[in-house]
């Protein structure tokens, strides 16, 4: 199918448990970091899914437990996806139907640009580019669906 594969319906398409693998770059200092763990997509009050993702952080050598909660909400298009925080705040949206989407989030001063890609049923990632005035970082989140 290309170098994308096509999500016809991204809320169904993320149902499950998906492994995590993040890279994280700072790209003023040179530190980097990795995150290890699992991402859950459940159900979330009879519509939308809720993602709650849990594992370790290891910055400059410390490693800490690591938690975020997002939520997945049916999108103005069928098959498409609005992504809050866990308080309801807007994040971004996400329509993988063409398996690419790209989503700004503007955060205070900074900007965060992120890209999604679908390679298969199985597997998709997500890159997240931070600018800002104190920020210029590169987070690269690979997942794998678990059985």
């Amino acid at each position: 199918m290309g170098e994308f594969w096509p999500v016809q319906d991204v809320l169904a398409h993320l149902g499950g448990s998906w492994r995590v693998e993040r890279g994280v770059r700072d790209l003023a200092s040179g530190a980097e970091g990795r995150f290890t763990g699992t991402t859950v997509f459940g159900p979330l009050d009879g519509t939308g899914l809720l993602h709650r993702e849990s594992g370790t952080f290891v910055w400059q050598g410390v490693a800490r437990p690591a938690e975020r909660t997002l939520r997945f909400l049916p999108g103005d298009a069928p098959g498409t996806a609005l992504v809050r925080f866990s308080d309801g705040r807007p994040f971004h949206d996400l329509d993988l139907t063409s398996g690419r989407w790209v989503a700004d989030h503007p955060c205070a001063a900074d900007l965060y640009r992120g890209e999604f890609t679908v390679r298969d049923e199985d597997h998709w990632r997500s890159v997240w580019r931070v600018r800002g005035p104190a920020k210029d970082l590169v987070l690269t989140t690979g997942y794998t669906r678990l059985v």
